[in-house]
């Protein structure tokens, strides 16, 4: 028989059993971006941050009533010393909304020294955001950054201050701007029960290269903004780990440019299977391991001619991508490689390497090794000469979409994939 002591031991463990159930909050990411290293350059601004302030603004995908923010410093070779960081409404790139300033610690703390080749990861902050939303974040970072962590395409434009912290200022004067991104790698917010997270993991064409500045058009944002008026997708996250002339099976390394990121091979399972909350991947790459031997940009040889890669490499490469997603449960959806005849870059069109595209589209399109099979191929392609992109799709380069052509393939994608 139970005594009156026991029945109150029994209430009081029940009821802390509730709290600490409640405080273990499952997280999504809501927006991310694919860290990448820079190479000193005097013109770039986030290159040269010494004592400043940089803001940027990122659009989320799905909402929440707080957030937590992730900072890297995962391309650094010294601490990344972080003075101060604050989230608010953005009004432009340089300002904010006045009263929405919060500011975000870390173990309680406002600033913290990030170990070289590390991320970081805030504690929640109280910041409501809805579906779809922008919002502002301020980084102060106390000394200069050696080896600073960017996102290059971050199609965004990025304000630096003057010397000084000024992440709370509602106004940034800004000392340079940049359209790349510095530090944060990731948005999340807590996830609901029946939470899903599509990572699109590719180059160029899912980074949104040739999309309209600071309009948020590449297919991930568009996907985004389609499914936000689909009420059955609604507790769909989309996030875009997209890398500029990345390629699966070699790193991307440009005379002048520097590395601009790891291959797909190398970067899956930090940008795509260790995202928080992933259930889907859409993997659009392989062009530019075809494309780039031989191929130059000026005096640039993108890769040497030798390093040709054949279908045979591609499949391998996308075989060993699909067990590493299904050795973690994850579902992963291969898109077909678009047309390139007519690019502007010298050497990165020839009839031997459309071939080779076509044999892999035919594997992605036929084998049945994917979860699922998204054909941007047959969606952009110029019906008269489906060597080349549409007119109506093409951008100047000839080799990735315009707004039309993003905005074309976010509307191809059956959303009953992601169930």
């Amino acid at each position: 028989m139970k005594t009156p002591a026991k029945t109150a031991l029994i209430c009081f463990i029940l009821f802390f059993s509730r709290v600490a159930a409640a405080q273990r909050v499952s997280w999504v990411a809501t927006w991310a971006a694919s860290p990448q290293p820079a190479a000193p350059n005097p013109k770039q601004a986030l290159a040269n941050i010494d004592g400043q302030t940089v803001r940027e603004r990122v659009r989320v995908s799905i909402g929440g009533e707080k957030l937590c923010i992730r900072l890297s410093n995962e391309f650094g070779s010294t601490p990344l010393r972080i003075g101060s960081v604050t989230v608010a409404v953005p009004t432009d790139p340089a300002g904010v909304t006045p009263g929405s300033i919060r500011s975000v610690t870390f173990g309680g703390q406002n600033s913290i020294a990030i170990p070289a080749g590390a991320p970081a990861l805030s504690d929640p902050v109280a910041f409501s955001v809805k579906p779809g939303e922008e919002i502002s974040v301020s980084i102060f970072f106390s000394a200069r950054v050696t080896t600073p962590t960017l996102h290059h395409f971050s199609l965004k434009r990025a304000v630096v201050s003057q010397k000084g912290d000024h992440t709370r200022d509602e106004k940034i004067e800004p000392a340079g701007t940049s359209r790349a991104s510095i530090a944060v790698t990731a948005v999340l917010v807590p996830a609901s029960p029946a939470q899903r997270l599509v990572v699109a993991f590719g180059d160029s064409i899912t980074d949104g290269d040739q999309s309209t500045f600071d309009a948020d058009h590449n297919w991930p944002s568009d996907l985004i903004r389609r499914i936000s008026k689909t009420p059955a997708t609604s507790s769909l996250a989309v996030v875009n780990e997209g890398i500029v002339a990345n390629r699966l099976l070699s790193d991307c390394f440009i005379p002048n440019a520097g590395c601009l990121g790891p291959g797909g091979l190398v970067r899956f399972d930090r940008d795509a299977l260790a995202v928080s909350g992933i259930t889907h991947i859409v993997l659009l790459e392989g062009i530019n391991d075809i494309c780039f031997p031989g191929a130059k940009i000026g005096d640039d040889v993108l890769a040497d001619p030798a390093d040709m890669r054949t279908a045979k490499d591609l499949i391998a490469a996308y075989r060993q991508l699909i067990s590493r997603a299904h050795a973690r449960g994850v579902k992963i959806i291969g898109a077909t490689m678009t047309p390139f005849e007519d690019v502007i870059v010298p050497g990165y069109y020839s009839e031997a390497k459309e071939a080779i595209r076509q044999t892999v589209n035919k594997w992605i399109r036929t084998s049945r090794s994917f979860d699922g099979v998204i054909d941007f191929d047959s969606v952009l392609r110029d019906p008269d000469h489906p060597t080349r992109l549409s007119p109506k799709f093409a951008s100047q380069d000839h080799l990735h979409p315009n707004d039309a052509g993003y905005q074309a393939i976010a509307d191809s994608i059956d959303l009953s994939l992601f169930k």
